[in-house]
């Protein structure tokens, strides 16, 4: 069997534009963040939905990783809302 290399993302592999994929990049840190520090406080989802100001199957979509019903801004709220401001970096090494 032939072994696959990949060698950006799996986003990348899949076939998404550039754009898409540093999208669905960014939104996929931003969940594994959101889900990391309800991990790290032993919330419930309960208990995480009332911090967040969402609904428990909102959490539950969330930890099943469903990436198309989260927006960077949702998710940015999300971690404000948990004290994790989060910043960004510009990488400008190709820039033309």
């Amino acid at each position: 069997m032939k072994k696959h290399v990949t060698n950006g993302s799996v986003f990348d592999d899949l076939g998404f534009t550039s754009a898409e994929a540093n999208s669905l990049k960014i939104r996929a840190a931003l969940m594994r963040a959101v889900e990391q520090e309800i991990i790290r406080r032993k919330l419930t989802q309960e208990k995480a939905a009332k911090v967040l100001g969402v609904t428990q199957p909102r959490i539950s979509d969330l930890k099943r990783g469903k990436i198309q019903l989260f927006t960077i801004d949702a998710l940015v709220d999300m971690l404000e809302k948990l004290n994790k401001p989060v910043s960004i970096i510009i990488d400008d090494r190709f820039a033309a």
